[in-house]
């Protein structure tokens, strides 16, 4: 049974709201023009007239019964942000500290002049590293952990919001954190029921030997700085509250016998996406903008303020939900910690609202980490210390690409335009630096045939259009796919016109790079030559002078494929998309090893590097890619990927787990995606890594210390999302993975699909019962629930709904 219903139209004042403060189109315009990441507001963002909040009862939430440490705020703070500002939140009763940063907070430069081995240094002096912009301090001397009962602290994923409460004398005290996208501030609200106050002192300090000044006239205490790079920056406070006095002093703000108060912070670079003006902004002033900002939203009502917040957040947000099940009224009783921990017992019942939440989490993240400005890293805009984990960059050979396999998939397309105006911003100085040094004759990478042209990258970049590291030829190739994949889901043809110049930038480095090698079938003893990648290095492991690695051969493929797409769709380049398709003819493709029965990762059947490497480099074709696939591909090939896969059975690295079950999803094998969703959902202790004390991903250094990777966050909900519906271009499949622990009921709504189409489905005992498709800009695609495939044609706006 279908149902048809005509496009539902969008209400004036969501239209509006959207317009102003919304991760898409507006914001996307703006850093392409070149304007920095820290501007004043254009206009004054809608306050909503009716309280958005979702109660208590009802809201999502992660809840601790303890403050983080102040020793260890990156595995035990909770996180807040507005896309552009990160902030890790303590909730110590009686000294409330908020790590900030802003992504753009960036040491080094250029890094365009090459080692004696013709790689990139990789320091955080001429690569650099993201560092903190301030330290935000709450003392309020008379609450002490010890002296309180009833303290609760929580992350609110419905809302957007980090609470805390407690109980003094009677009196109940309550706390909201959050980072506001309208207002552009981090506010921390202080109220209480019972008749009681706040005394105390609001501190600001910076991360790098700033001096904070308070100005008596508007109650604010700011500093400035400026990076040895000439990155200048600058971050402000202010306090009020309606009864009480409240005055800055020295370095911060005083506050006496306060029934209420509202503390705000705002701060900034002088960054800009435009390599014509060094990614600077001549004329910013961080420090006098981040006064201004503060002064203007504590002219607002904290209610204002927060309403503001809360419904920009849901409106992103809301956009999709999850239903895995529902869980025992024990297992709702415990806090996160103590509940992760249960579920991680041998023999544990499944928890489905854990595991919903895991996911919420990762979508939490994303609004928070991913809107107008810079895109978000192997920590994101989440650090406690100035020396991050590989220098808190982007690694190219994975991470920026797993974060942002999932923007799409779950509901969140506007999330995805950072990476998209990131790249176009880096792309003038990406192509100098590869023209300029990719042949230099020490780089072991270079071109053979002593052509270059287009762009490549390192394996690990900075926001200065600079790479780290050793040079990545196949950089290039994953990042303009996981590009045009967006547009696969969107099918807007403006952002693709914006991203065909990385397509054919790409496209022409791959002219210059591939070489002709003669190869001969095994099965019929001819030879033939074909087109291989010159001397690589498969990620992360095996000989750096290997020709033709699988990795590279997938990924050109691919390349080649999307940009025959673009010029056909775009009308450009046919004669250039002649040369393109007849290179793609003539690749080198895998075949499968008769040594070890896997699918060669090099051009040999000896395997040359780590049998359980963490890096699933040669499975590109099966995932992100669509080649390999278990309707279309030889069942040989198949095999040999599934040998493979399972011989690359790893748990140390979360990362590398969401990644194993994105490609067990695509063999839907959901109880093997299964083991790895949970596998991540372990608590981190010792040598074992997984979901620390926050839910952030982390994996062991040693005995003692462990490092956080944010991209497994962002993984493992993709997993999820693509065990229950997977898509391409003409095709989407309801529940292709779906393991037995969520077969009982359930159901997912608004989840992207590739070809221009939204998804929501439920479903009973392990079968579809339900199916909602809406176009966003697709017309035609195949629908498949089990053995009924059914043709579903819309036009933009329109849906359809499916029974089964």
């Amino acid at each position: 049974m279908s149902s048809r219903q005509p496009a539902r139209p969008q209400s004036p004042s969501r239209r509006s709201f959207l317009t102003l403060t919304g991760a898409g189109a507006a914001g996307s315009l703006a850093a392409f023009a070149g304007l920095p990441a820290f501007t004043a507001a254009a206009a004054e963002p809608n306050r909503p007239a009716i309280d958005p909040r979702v109660d208590d009862g009802t809201a999502i939430r992660l809840w601790y019964a303890a403050p983080a440490a102040a020793d260890n705020m990156l595995q035990q703070g909770l996180p807040i942000g507005n896309g552009r500002l990160g902030a890790l939140v303590s909730g110590n009763p009686a000294a409330e500290a908020i790590y900030l940063t802003d992504g753009t907070l960036w040491t080094g430069g250029r890094n365009d002049v090459l080692s004696s081995d013709g790689q990139f240094p990789y320091d955080r002096v001429t690569f650099g590293s993201l560092t903190q912009l301030a330290h935000l301090t709450v003392g309020l001397p008379g609450h002490t952990l010890d002296s309180v009962t009833g303290y609760s602290r929580a992350l609110d994923l419905s809302n957007g919001l980090v609470t805390s409460s407690y109980t003094q004398n009677g009196v109940t005290y309550l706390r909201e954190v959050y980072a506001s996208h309208p207002d552009d501030v981090v506010v921390v609200h202080f109220s209480q029921s019972g008749g009681g106050t706040y005394t105390g002192r609001v501190t600001l300090a910076g991360t790098h030997g700033e001096s904070t000044a308070a100005n008596t006239s508007d109650a604010t205490a700011s500093f400035s700085g400026a990076l040895d790079n000439g990155l200048r920056y600058g971050a402000a406070i202010t306090a009020v509250s309606s009864t009480g006095q409240v005055e800055a002093n020295d370095s911060g703000v005083d506050f006496t016998g306060c029934a209420d108060l509202t503390v705000v912070f705002s701060g900034g670079t002088d960054y800009s996406p435009d390599f014509a003006e060094g990614y600077r902004d001549p004329s910013a002033d961080p420090q006098t903008l981040a006064r201004e900002k503060v002064r203007t939203a504590v002219r607002h009502a904290p209610d204002r303020l927060s309403d503001t917040h809360i419904a920009d957040y849901r409106n992103l947000f809301d956009a999709m939900t999850l239903s895995l099940g529902t869980s025992t009224e024990q297992q709702r009783r415990l806090d996160t910690w103590t509940r992760l921990q249960a579920r991680a017992q041998a023999g544990a019942a499944p928890d489905p609202e854990l595991e919903a939440s895991y996911l919420g989490f990762g979508r939490y993240l994303m609004i928070c980490g991913s809107r107008d400005s810079v895109p978000m890293g192997l920590q994101a805009s989440w650090i406690d210390t100035n020396d991050p984990g590989w220098m808190g960059d982007y690694h190219t050979d994975v991470n920026i690409q797993m974060n942002y396999w999932m923007p799409d998939r779950t509901g969140l397309p506007g999330c995805f335009d950072a990476l998209t105006d990131y790249c176009l911003a880096q792309l003038p100085s990406w192509t100098d630096t590869t023209v300029r040094l990719f042949n230099d004759p020490r780089n072991r990478f270079r071109n053979s045939s002593g052509k270059v042209a287009g762009w490549a990258v390192g394996i690990s970049t900075n926001i200065h259009g600079g790479s780290g590291w050793q040079w990545h030829p196949a950089g290039s190739a994953w990042l303009t796919n996981t590009i045009f994949e967006h547009y696969e889901y969107t099918q807007d043809t403006k952002l693709l016109a914006r991203i065909y110049p990385l397509l054919k930038g790409a496209c022409e480095f791959w002219e210059a790079r591939l070489v002709p090698v003669t190869v001969t079938d095994p099965a019929t003893g001819q030879s033939r030559e074909v087109l291989v990648n010159d001397k690589d290095w498969s990620p992360e492991h095996g000989p750096q002078d290997a020709m033709g690695i699988t990795y590279a051969q997938e990924l050109v493929w691919t390349l080649f494929t999307n940009f025959h797409t673009a010029s056909a769709t775009l009308g450009k380049d046919a004669s250039y998309r002649k040369v393109i398709d007849g290179l793609r003819e003539r690749l080198h493709l895998p075949q499968v090893s008769p040594t070890t029965g896997w699918l060669e990762e090099w051009m040999t059947p000896d395997n040359l590097g780590e049998v359980q490497h963490r890096h699933l480099s040669p499975l590109m074709g099966l995932f992100p890619g669509d080649r390999i696939s278990l309707e279309s591909s030889p069942a040989d090939l198949v095999t040999g990927v599934r040998n493979l896969l399972v011989a690359r059975d790893t748990s140390l690295y979360g990362w590398a787990n969401a990644w194993r079950a994105l490609c067990w999803a695509r063999l839907k094998d959901g109880e093997k995606a299964y083991e790895m969703i949970t596998r991540n959902l372990r608590p981190s202790t010792g040598r074992t890594g997984g979901a620390a004390l926050n839910l952030f991903d982390v994996w062991p250094l040693d005995d003692t210390s462990s490092i956080c990777q944010i991209d497994s966050n962002f993984g493992t909900p993709s997993a999820m999302v693509e065990m229950l519906v997977y898509s391409r271009p003409g095709r989407i499949e309801l529940l292709p993975a779906l393991p037995d622990a969520w077969a009982k009921d359930g159901r997912i709504t608004g989840v992207g699909a590739r070809g221009g189409f939204s998804v929501d489905v439920s479903w009973r005992d392990g079968k579809v019962t339900q199916a909602v498709i809406r176009s966003v800009g697709g017309r035609t695609t195949e629908v498949t629930a089990g053995a009924v495939t059914r043709t579903v044609r819309l036009k933009r706006g329109e849906s359809v709904t499916l029974r089964w």
